[in-house]
């Protein structure tokens, strides 16, 4: 059971209405995670700007920013993400097998030298917050700049995400988003 209320559509003040309005007529469902943050209606503002950007306009592909959140929900034991994400990491090339395998990632023979890369890093930025030189000059083989900038923001954007759902224990929705719209309001994710 969430440990904050739930803000529901009709009890939302004004404000959280029009965020919700926003929502349905994008195709966007309102989760617990939109309805717990709405308990800070510019916060869950700011939220819902950066995530979009973060699964819908950046040149990181979509496959590698999934593996990372997938590897974030692994590592911080978040349900939630995991059940919102699995879905989508299939659409964009994540493989069941992949994503069954990412606690063990290491002795997987299921990851492209990239994918083993990204994870090594994602993993030393989740857990260490900073990486070891090395790690960053391996994952500069196969990233540039400009999506190693987004790949850490979002090992560091989901990583805070599971913080706030596990502190507040925010119960996983009956139905989770089966599609890139369904969450986003946009027809597809990155790719």
């Amino acid at each position: 059971m969430s440990r904050v209320k739930l803000v529901e559509r009709d009890e939302a003040g004004p404000e959280v209405k029009e965020i919700y309005g926003r929502l349905d007529a994008h195709g966007a469902r309102v989760i617990n995670l939109y309805k717990a943050m709405a308990q800070s209606p510019e916060v869950l503002r700011g939220f819902l700007r950066l995530g979009n950007a973060l699964l819908t306009e950046t040149k990181l592909a979509g496959k590698l920013r999934e593996l990372a959140i997938l590897r974030v929900a692994k590592i911080t034991g978040s349900e939630y993400e995991w059940a919102q994400h699995y879905a989508f990491a299939l659409e964009v090339g994540v493989t069941q097998e992949q994503a069954e395998q990412l606690s063990v990632w290491r002795s997987s023979k299921s990851f492209t030298p990239e994918e083993r890369a990204v994870l090594q890093y994602v993993d030393e930025v989740a857990v260490n917050v900073a990486p070891k030189e090395e790690t960053f000059k391996e994952l500069q083989k196969y990233l540039d700049e400009q999506c190693i900038v987004e790949l850490t923001m979002s090992v560091g954007f989901w990583g805070m995400l599971a913080r706030f759902l596990i502190a507040l224990q925010t119960d996983v929705d009956v139905q989770t988003a089966s599609s890139a719209q369904e969450l986003t309001g946009r027809k597809t994710l990155n790719k």
